[in-house]
């Protein structure tokens, strides 16, 4: 039996990417507003979406601003906690850097959230490419010590929930006892870099621990996700790539004593939508980048860690060029995803720009009417590629309202996606059935 689909909506303003922005309903003044992203928490929960997704950089790039918003935006765990205000059951998933954080004021922050949206918080655990210099770091720490880092982070956060359960709260006005302290302890022993004394100051919540969501696709971010996360968001141009990389994880799942289930893969989704195929596409082509053909070569040398510049545009990518490509790139994940590409198709420099792979994002993406979309969600479900996806509306507000009012719609109608929501917190969207007694391992 074909199981739901989980979809999430990216509240990151994606609809104003490239040069959408410069539209003149873009309302990109708003956009470090609570009302410019209300209206999007608000059509979602109409739509009975899973969760609301924020995405985050802690790096900030001046000279990009000049031609874009590119990745300026506000905190995104204050902006869920301001939607949990105003939204009563989807979820609300912020993303948060294990290398960058504190784990005690990130444990605090995420369960106050929890709180605060009663049970509907969930974590994007990032390792970060970027952010080194605002963090008193001379450079980026490699990728095995990120992800030796993130390890002993989660199971420090994890540890930090248990340690004021939510039972300890007995409010007994007649015995004049507000809590058991005996259910309350403090950490055993330092972890890794770690040596918190604790119990967490807020206690945890009945409905238990925020999920987690995972963004890695590297070796080690693969055997991170499969072995720590509920959710992977990932870059997945191709129906093959999502195949395979589902596939992987579930195999990874099953062999860290997990059920092959229990990690679940939602690519992210590029929609340009419009009412006809040629509207999306003029929509698109208005939308993208205004930069040269040189500057896109130049970004894409820096993915693949190679020197594309003497290449013409006709010309495939020879073997000569990849047999030099850098050992440690900034994303391994997506160095590795164009390299699978080349190989694959042997596409030419200027085929190799124009793909999804050859963007900044690397996520797959519809271009046409709200139908065709739908159809091509199906598609990949139907292949076993994905369990959802996060959706990231682009080129206008009106493929935010496409998808939540007329994409949503056909695939409740085709059994894919709930017609209301059966829970209450983002555990129950995703199915996970997160165990209320205390001290309970959920895996």
């Amino acid at each position: 039996m074909r199981q739901p689909l989980h979809i999430g909506l990216s509240i990151s303003p994606t609809w104003l990417r490239g040069a959408s922005w410069r539209r003149t309903d873009s309302e990109a003044e708003q956009m470090h507003t609570l009302s410019f992203v209300r209206r999007a928490a608000e059509m979602a929960e109409q739509a009975h979406l899973d969760f609301l997704f924020r995405a985050d950089s802690l790096f900030l790039n001046p000279q990009a601003l000049a031609s874009s918003p590119g990745f300026s935006s506000t905190d995104p765990t204050v902006q869920l906690a301001a939607l949990a205000a105003v939204t009563e059951r989807i979820g609300l998933v912020t993303t948060a850097s294990s290398t960058f954080y504190d784990p005690y004021l990130l444990a605090r922050q995420l369960m106050s959230l929890h709180w605060m949206s009663e049970g509907r918080a969930g974590w994007n655990l990032v390792t970060s490419l970027d952010g080194a210099e605002n963090f008193s770091q001379q450079s980026m720490p490699t990728a095995e010590a990120r992800y030796d880092r993130a390890e002993s982070f989660l199971q420090l956060v994890r540890q930090l929930w248990e340690t004021y359960p939510a039972e300890a709260v007995t409010v007994d006005r007649q015995a004049g006892r507000y809590a058991d302290p005996g259910l309350i302890r403090s950490m055993p022993e330092p972890l890794g870099e770690f040596d918190v004394a604790g119990p967490l100051t807020v206690p945890q919540h009945p409905a238990g621990s925020p999920p987690i969501f995972q963004a890695g696709a590297s070796e080690r971010g693969r055997e991170f996700a499969a072995v720590h996360a509920d959710a992977v968001f990932a870059s997945a141009p191709t129906l093959q790539e999502a195949a395979g990389l589902r596939a992987e994880l579930r195999a990874r799942a099953e062999r860290a004593g997990r059920t092959p289930e229990a990690v679940r893969l939602l690519p992210g989704l590029v929609l340009v939508l419009a009412e006809t195929a040629e509207q999306a596409q003029d929509i698109h082509e208005a939308g993208k980048e205004p930069i040269s053909d040189s500057a896109r070569i130049a970004r894409l040398s820096r993915v693949i860690g190679a020197d594309l510049s003497d290449l013409e545009l006709a010309q495939r990518i020879p073997e000569s060029v990849l047999q030099k490509i850098s050992q440690t790139p900034r994303s391994r994940t997506h160095q590795q995803l164009v390299l699978r590409l080349i190989r694959a198709e042997q596409p030419t420099l200027r085929e190799l720009l124009r793909s999804p792979v050859g963007s900044p994002s690397a996520h797959w993406q519809v271009v046409g009417t709200p139908a065709q979309a739908a159809t091509e969600i199906g598609r990949w479900q139907d292949a076993g590629a994905i369990d959802g996806v996060v959706a990231l509306p682009s080129g206008s507000w009106r493929s935010v309202e496409l998808f939540c009012r007329e994409v949503i719609p056909q695939l409740v109608a085709e059994g894919r996606f709930r017609s209301d929501y059966t829970g209450t917190t983002l555990a129950d969207h995703l199915g996970l059935h997160l165990p209320r007694e205390p001290g309970a391992d959920r895996r």
